[in-house]
């Protein structure tokens, strides 16, 4: 594994910003009438998964990295809420929605661990400190 020296070089932030491409490109073929509705919802959720993984990571504090991450994988739930509604409503296929919900699925788990990561790193410092 390589030096990470900014967020940019997590690939839990790479990851997700995949995913907000893909669901940049679902949602430019959802009707007009979804603009503010379901459209915004899930492009506004996608956004905020990498953008607290890259505040969090700015803060240059572990406690708060570790808040932002769970911040993230909040919005993670959120977005997949939306995309499954908007399955569900037959406004997504369901092979491009099995897709973003497995991206999804892999994105949250790296979140988690990421979490237990950084959570470790602070106890193993306070041990030997």
């Amino acid at each position: 594994m390589g030096k990470i020296s900014s967020y940019r070089d997590l690939k839990v932030w790479q990851l997700a910003i995949d995913i907000s491409v893909a669901c940049y490109e679902v949602t430019k073929t959802l009707p007009r009438e979804e603009t503010y509705g379901l459209t915004s919802q899930i492009r506004r959720a996608c956004a905020s998964v990498a953008a607290n993984i890259a505040e969090g990571y700015g803060r240059e504090n572990r406690g708060s990295f570790v808040q932002f991450l769970r911040i993230a994988q909040g919005s993670l739930k959120e977005l997949e809420t939306h995309l499954i509604i908007a399955g569900r409503v037959g406004l997504i296929q369901p092979a491009i929605l099995s897709e973003l919900l497995d991206q999804c699925d892999e994105n949250g788990k790296m979140l988690g661990a990421l979490i237990r990561t950084v959570q470790r790193k602070k106890v193993d410092e306070q041990v030997r400190g």
